[in-house]
């Protein structure tokens, strides 16, 4: 960011001026020059069928640092002429032909192009309500005046940008929740993985466990080698099919020390 220099008096008293605005940071943060972006003139999208009307809006809006980029005489030309130069704001007549100002605007917040100030020469409430339904940030009653049409204009692109700065949170949030979900996921998967490979080795150790025991039984009962014991297990667990721990708990119910109540017996 770069600064302008300190006069003397503001060295003394440790201030600086103002550097940069808030949409003139954003355009530099774009990759445009700093000088184009101080001197950046903010776009609009004029949408008035009455051309004497249109004329007398377009020179007020030029002659308060605004740059008309596109002049409509009725609703499709508008939508048109929005989806073509993406204006910093619109400002819509409500009565025109072919369509009205109403649906242009919902056609032009639908696909969130630009903020819309609706122009009529009717207060009326339900048109307030068509208009805002629409998606208009604004509304401001004929004759223009820049008293009443400035305010709107930064009211209504100081709303469209906050609107959108909460849709990119959101939208941020949600991939991160997202994200979080996905990694929730992947450690679930390895939780039950490792869960699985666990239990694995708890049975290994217990079958062991009592194959050691049964090894140990046909040594003593049968007069088996260790090897020998191993070996006999081995076979004929493959040869009947028998899983070796059954095999293995078989042999020790039959040549293991009785329990306390069979001796008892």
């Amino acid at each position: 960011m770069v600064a302008r220099k300190k006069t003397s008096t503001q060295e003394q008293e440790g201030q600086v001026e103002e550097v940069l605005s808030a949409d003139e940071l954003k355009a530099v943060s774009e990759g445009e020059p700093v000088e184009s972006a101080v001197h950046k003139k903010r776009t609009v999208v004029v949408a008035e069928d009455e051309s004497v009307n249109r004329m007398d809006l377009v020179a007020m809006l030029e002659d308060n640092g605004y740059e008309v980029v596109g002049e409509a005489a009725n609703g499709e030309e508008a939508v048109d002429l929005t989806r073509k130069f993406r204006p910093d704001i619109v400002c819509m007549d409500v009565k025109m032909p072919r369509m009205d100002g109403i649906a242009a605007a919902g056609v032009i917040c639908d696909e969130n192009i630009a903020p819309v100030v609706m122009l009529t020469a009717f207060s009326q409430p339900d048109l307030v309500r068509q208009a805002t339904g629409a998606g208009a940030m604004a509304y401001v009653t004929k004759p223009y005046e820049e008293s009443k049409l400035l305010p709107a204009l930064e009211v209504a692109m100081g709303r469209f940008s906050e609107i959108n700065d909460l849709l990119d949170n959101v939208e941020t949030s949600e991939n991160k929740l997202k994200e979080t979900e996905e990694q929730l996921k992947k450690a679930e998967e390895k939780l039950k993985k490792a869960e699985e490979k666990l239990k694995k080795a708890e049975d290994t150790l217990e079958e062991r466990k009592l194959v050691d025991r049964a090894k140990g039984l046909l040594m003593d009962k049968a007069d088996f080698s260790e090897q020998g014991a191993f070996r006999w297990i081995q076979k004929t667990s493959m040869d009947q099919r028998i899983p070796k721990k059954r095999l293995a708990m078989a042999i020790i119910a039959k040549y293991g020390d009785p329990k306390p109540s069979e001796v008892g017996e």
